[in-house]
């Protein structure tokens, strides 16, 4: 799939949803936005299933900004979520983990931009033009990866099934993927382990896959980890 930077129709940007999990740079975030943009309305969710919630009951966005690692979400397939909720909307993803392969594998998902979490508030101001104007923003030094139409094809297949998971299917998963046996899933999350095993059962139907062990390889390789989170106290000085 081309990642070329594709001219768009101009968006007018009108309120704003954030999403992250990070409760201070979440908020650091939406006052810049709101300095930036001054009248516009900015609404904050510190979770995938708040943001796409506060969609449902009473914000139609004109812009999503998505941190791309939450609690709820597995990889991509947070991103792809809001996506099928909101297709035509303009979704920037902001992330700590900005690896070439995982900006390419975003933006041919059909991400309105990426910026590095640690990035300043200039190249925030700079994407938000651009995507503004109908333009695509990457990140300064990006260079796509060379993967073909197909391994890009088959990365969004992975990441739309791991979006169909309902939200306890999703959190046993990454227990599995932590090497969690069923009776410590079952523990941890207060359930009966035929429960658990029932969970099992389905999820593994829908990723259409024969064993625990396929289901996390399938995971992992969407999940685009490796980079830790970023430190409370350096989140509001990135966006001073």
């Amino acid at each position: 799939m081309n990642i070329s930077a594709k001219k768009q129709e101009p968006v007018q940007i009108r309120s704003i949803l954030v999403i992250d999990d990070h409760p201070l740079y979440c908020d650091a975030l939406a006052s810049t936005l709101e300095r930036l943009f001054k009248s516009r309305t900015v609404k904050k969710a510190n979770s995938l299933q708040d943001g796409l919630r506060q969609v449902n009951s009473r914000l139609r966005p004109d812009l999503v900004i998505l941190d791309l690692k939450l609690p709820d979400a597995t990889g991509i397939s947070g991103f792809m979520k809001v996506k099928n909720r909101l297709p035509d909307v303009p979704v920037l993803v902001i992330s700590a983990e900005s690896s070439d392969e995982s900006v390419s594998a975003l933006m041919s998902a059909g991400a309105a931009g990426f910026i590095p979490k640690d990035a300043s508030v200039n190249v925030l101001q700079e994407a938000l033009f651009e995507i503004r104007e109908g333009l695509r923003f990457f990140p300064p030094g990006f260079t796509p990866t060379k993967r073909s139409a197909q391994s890009d094809l088959t990365s969004q297949e992975i990441a739309q099934k791991i979006a169909d998971l309902t939200p306890q299917q999703n959190r046993i998963m990454k227990l599995i993927c932590a090497g969690k046996p069923n009776k410590q899933i079952a523990y941890e999350m207060s359930l009966a382990e035929a429960t658990v095993k029932a969970h099992i059962t389905a999820l593994l139907r829908r990723l259409n896959v024969s064993n625990r062990t396929q289901a996390a390889v399938m995971v992992k390789s969407v999940s685009l980890d490796g980079a830790p989170p970023i430190p409370e106290a350096d989140a509001r000085a990135m966006l001073s």
